[in-house]
């Protein structure tokens, strides 16, 4: 690369659920792009998480986990995952050495290592591994003929500097897709949709957070205060699940604003006043009307 040449391009982030890809885009990015939690299948669009360096940029997509579908919702998850895996410069895919790498992983990994697109195999959790849990995703990755292995924590950062150097490899003499200032872009609404979101599948017992859906119904400033006011609907799909959303006396539904007001206050860079309700959609991720409403159908 010489002093006056910029390079650039398209990094898809791919894996199983529960793999660590947010943690990783938002770690690389420096800024809180994509939702975490220990729920599989957290992410649910294409989120681009950008990374602007003097001589580079590197545009992150992270994507919903390979998955089997059960509804309307997984085939739009599904679709989004391998139609970003096209057109890209490379591949990152993220395995998890905690837990292992499962017969999913080797599948999709032998798919992707067919298409003609280098893909660089991060094995991520090496914080809370043991040493031979990661000897052992190394050779099982080598005998699925993977070149390039790079062992990380996307928690606490360990690899992530070589990691980023691997990826320079891939840029191409290129423009600056987005300004300097610009780490995603994604709308200010979806984006606060799914911090709530977030907070919510933290928050909730196991039964209810695939079925919850966020809409963001208003954003307005209020005139002369430091104050944005911000109106969300909480879709469950069974009744007995909203009153779990709520909970007593409404606490569960305090506990989940209170949570998600801190991110976004530093999204907006204001004050924010949040309200939040909650409705009953039954089988929503499986009404296109309703995927299209909460941003997950085009």
């Amino acid at each position: 690369m010489t002093q006056n040449q910029f390079l650039s391009g398209f990094i898809a982030i791919l894996g199983s659920p529960n793999t660590g890809k947010s943690t990783l885009l938002n770690k690389m990015v420096g800024q809180k792009v994509s939702i975490i939690s220990d729920k599989p299948q957290t992410t649910r669009n294409t989120i681009r998480g950008i990374l602007t360096k003097e001589n580079y940029q590197i545009v992150f997509l992270d994507t919903p986990g390979l998955h089997t579908t059960k509804n309307k919702l997984d085939e739009y998850m599904q679709k989004t995952a391998n139609d970003t895996s096209r057109d890209v410069d490379a591949i990152l895919f993220v395995v998890d050495a905690y837990v292992g790498i499962k017969e999913r992983d080797t599948e999709n990994l032998k798919r992707l290592l067919m298409i003609d697109i280098p893909v660089i195999v991060a094995i991520n959790k090496i914080d809370k591994a043991k040493k031979e849990q990661v000897e052992k995703a190394k050779t099982v990755l080598k005998e699925l003929n993977a070149k390039q292995i790079i062992e990380i924590s996307a928690a606490n950062g360990d690899g992530l500097p070589e990691l980023e150097n691997m990826l320079i490899n891939y840029l191409i003499e290129g423009p600056k897709y987005y300004p300097d200032e610009l780490y995603t872009d994604q709308p200010e609404r979806l984006i606060a949709a799914e911090m709530i979101r977030e907070k919510a599948l933290v928050l909730l017992s196991e039964e209810v957070p695939h079925g919850i859906g966020v809409e963001i119904e208003k954003i307005e400033k209020r005139e002369g205060k430091d104050l944005i006011y911000v109106a969300a609907v909480i879709y469950c799909e069974r009744k007995t699940h909203k009153g779990i959303v709520i909970g007593a006396q409404g606490s569960m539904l305090k506990q989940i604003g209170s949570a998600a007001r801190s991110d976004l206050q530093m999204l907006f860079g204001s004050k924010i006043y949040l309200e939040l309700f909650v409705k009953v959609k039954e089988d929503w991720r499986n009404s296109r009307a309703m995927l299209k409403t909460l941003g997950y159908e085009d």
